[in-house]
Parts: structure tokens; sequence; C-alpha cells
């Protein structure tokens, strides 16, 4: 439900952006050498050290997000996070991006439920002008009347031509139903009413309120050495204010064992089922994450895909994740399927689940599962210096320690097949709640 809000990619040249997809072989997650880089004022990033293509990419975030957004005033953060290239310091909005055109570079922001994302990616030749111009992104956005306005009413427009989508007003009432009154259950872009009364003061405020050292996490990876970006660490962040200013936001359980309807007369019926998740801290994440791959993580050899479609040919696609928010956590399960078949296709993952529930996996899934999920990791996390950036800023964000990526396949291959099963019983025996999306029916019990 949260959605990335990303301004359009600016580049010098069609060689800038042939360079950008330039990569070499892929490291493996042993091979990637983090250095812990702090600069003078104390701020600190991760940096891998890379020259084999004249590129730097940086991430970086703050903690804030859709959940600071005020009551009454929804979408705050995601019109934020689509001005920072409409002016800065003394740039206005055509004056920055023709900047951010000369110095060759692609700047983008975004807000998450729980984080303000911001990341960079230029030529290494143009380090200095690019990096000049995030630091008056960053320190210094302007907020111009003009294009607030002008964002605003994409916003409104998308919010409105996604109005008419049974979707969108089916999540709405899921999101409503899993969290309540808390601010997960409010629509991240807003509405055109919470859209309407932001001012560029709120957004001044909001700016001022999140944007501050002690919640700053940053990833480097790139030609770049430690002491020059000790350097651009200061002059980027430093001026930031020392503590944020965070609205205080609390836990909170999924509301299971319900049923949300939302009937309309398609061909398709959408489902999904939530179910009771773990922490990414929690000493079980592992086993959780295993047996998930099992049920319908893995794409084409999961339970749930042999039944649902390779069996039966109820769906063309189902899948079970994790959601691992700050303040919650679950394990969703989602498909589409023929309308006439929605009955008999709920029946199956509920009978899959079931199994997995009471059963567990085999010793032959869990040894194929360890196999796919430690050896996909370079291929998924580690395939160009943007994707090694914002995978180190999400091992920094989850606290999981600069040697991760060389303890992760010991802490995978030790959990047992007992352990797995816990992981199923614990999850899965819970009566979930139910989205359907269609024509209405009544659930097969047989």
């Amino acid at each position: 439900m949260t959605r990335f809000f990303a301004k359009r990619l600016k580049s010098a040249s069609g060689l800038f952006v042939a360079a950008l997809l330039v990569v070499g072989a892929l490291p493996a997650a042993a091979d990637v050498a983090i250095q812990k880089v702090t600069s003078d004022k104390g701020i600190t990033a991760w940096l891998v050290e890379d020259y084999s293509v004249p590129i730097v990419a940086i991430s970086f975030s703050f903690s804030g997000g859709n959940t600071q957004d005020p009551p009454g005033k929804e979408g705050l953060s995601e019109l934020m996070t689509g001005l920072f290239d409409e002016g800065a310091g003394d740039l206005d909005s055509e004056g920055f991006q023709v900047k951010l055109d000369e110095a060759g570079a692609e700047m983008r922001f975004g807000a998450g439920r729980d984080t303000i994302y911001g990341s960079m990616r230029m030529l290494a030749e143009k380090t200095d002008d690019a990096l000049g111009l995030l630091q008056l992104a960053v320190e210094k956005p302007r907020f111009d009347a003009a294009p607030v306005d002008r964002i605003r009413s994409q916003m409104v427009a998308g919010i409105v031509a996604s109005a008419k989508d049974p979707d969108t007003e089916a999540q709405v009432k899921w999101a409503e139903a899993l969290y309540g009154v808390h601010p997960y259950a409010r629509p991240d872009e807003g509405t055109e009413k919470s859209l309407a009364t932001i001012t560029s003061d709120d957004l001044r405020a909001y700016h001022k309120a999140v944007f501050a050292r002690d919640t700053l996490k940053v990833a480097v990876v790139g030609a770049i050495d430690a002491e020059t970006l000790k350097r651009k660490l200061d002059e980027l962040f430093g001026d930031l204010p020392a503590q944020s200013k965070l609205r205080s936001v609390t836990d909170v359980d999924l509301k299971l064992d319900q049923e949300i309807r939302v009937d309309y007369d398609l061909s398709q019926t959408s489902l999904q089922l939530a179910y009771p998740g773990v922490s990414r801290d929690a000493p079980d994440f592992f086993a959780a994450y295993l047996m998930n791959h099992i049920l319908g993580g893995g794409t084409f050899t999961s339970r749930l895909f042999d039944e649902v479609r390779e069996k039966r040919g109820l769906a063309y696609s189902v899948s079970s994740s994790l959601v691992t928010n700050k303040y919650s956590s679950g394990l969703v399960i989602s498909t589409g399927t023929r309308s006439d078949r929605a009955p008999e296709t709920l029946k199956v993952v509920r009978d899959v689940v079931r199994r997995m529930a009471e059963e567990g996996p085999t010793e032959a899934e869990l040894a194929a599962a360890k196999k796919y999920v430690i050896g996909s990791y370079a291929l998924n996390n580690l395939d160009s210096s943007t994707a090694i950036a914002a995978t180190l800023l999400s091992l920094q964000e989850q606290d999981l320690g600069i040697d991760y990526m060389q303890r992760r396949e010991a802490l995978i291959d030790a959990v047992t097949l007992e352990q797995v099963k816990a992981a199923g019983r614990k999850l899965l025996v819970a009566e979930p709640a139910v989205l359907v999306v269609g024509p209405a029916f009544k659930e097969s019990n047989g």
C-alpha cells in the first residue's frame, strides 16, 4: 500500500545512461568489502569502493514517512518528496533542473510508511557538482507555491483516476480493517481533501522535523575513497538539525478473523488473506522466512503455486510474503482467479495453509529453499552500484550489522526443520482476515 513517488530522471547524455547500465560480474555477498566511514561531524556511512565503472551511487534515509503526516494532512510526506528537484537554495524549479541536467545526475526521493528515502547516481567526474545540488535539496528545499500546486494537482489527478478502480476502494477498506485507527490505515498519498489543506509552511515544518542527523542512514558505492566521502558527508548533512522531532507511533497487531467484501460484477476476483507475521529482529525470523518461501514465496516452486496454478489452473499467479513494517508485521497471501472459481480457489489456498500449519515442510523442501534463498541474494541485491547501495542502507535500517552478508549463509543453514515447522504453527493456525474483490459468493466449506 506504500507508494514510492519518483520524479522524472535526469541525464546529461545517452552515453551517461548507457554507462549506468554497465555492471561487472555479480559479486558474492562475502566479497563485498564494506567500510564504515565517520565524518568529522560524526556522520556515519557504509562505503563500498568500486572503480570498475566511473559512477558513484548514494542512498540515504531518515525515520519518518507517511506515519508522520499530521491527522488531516495525509499525503504531506508524499507531496514533499515530489518537490526536492523543484527548487532549492537560490535556484528555482527551472534553474535547479537545468543544473541537474548539466551535472548528469539522477536524483530521487520517496516516502515509505516509516521512512523518507533519497538517492543520487552520478558520474565520478561530476561528483562535486552533483552532490552540491543534492546538498541544496536536502538542506534548503524551497517549496515554492507554483511547484507545490503543480505536484499537488498531479497527485489529486492520480487519486481521482484511481477512485474508479475497485481495487483502490478495496485496499482502503483492507487497510482500515487490518489497522483500525493506526496511521498505517491511512492512504499514503492522502485524499483530495487532505492535500488541499497542505501549505508550504506545512512542508517546511515537516522537513525540519524529519531531516535530522540522529536518524540518518547513508550508503555509498562507487568510485570514491573514504577520505573524500568524509568531507562530502559533512557538506551534505552536517548542517541539518542534530535531533529529529517525530510524532510518537505505537505498535499495532493486525485485526484478523474478519472478511472484507468489495462486491463488483467482474470476471476476475482478487483474494487476499492476512495472517500474523514476525518482526525482522525476531529470533525465528529466518525460520518464518524459509517457511513462507516454501508456502508461497518461491515463484515457481511453492506449494501454493503448485496446488493453485499447476494442478488446477485456478490462477496465473499466487504468492505469499512476509510484511515487516516498523510497527506491525504480517504474512499476506495474494491471488486472482476467474470469478466463478473464486470459492474453489479460496478453499484450495486455505487447505494449503492448513497443511503447512499442521505438517510443516519436508526435509527436501527445506533444503531446496535454503539453497535458493542463499544463492539468489547476490542476484537480487548486488547486481549494480545502486542495488548495492540500497542493500547497505536496508541493512543499516534493520540494524543487522556491517558483517551481515558474511553471517547470512550460516544463519540460514542453522535453521532446523523443527524450527520451520514451529514457525508454520505460530503464524498459520490463526483465522485470517480475508479480502474479496469481485462478485459476491458464499465460501465453500466442503
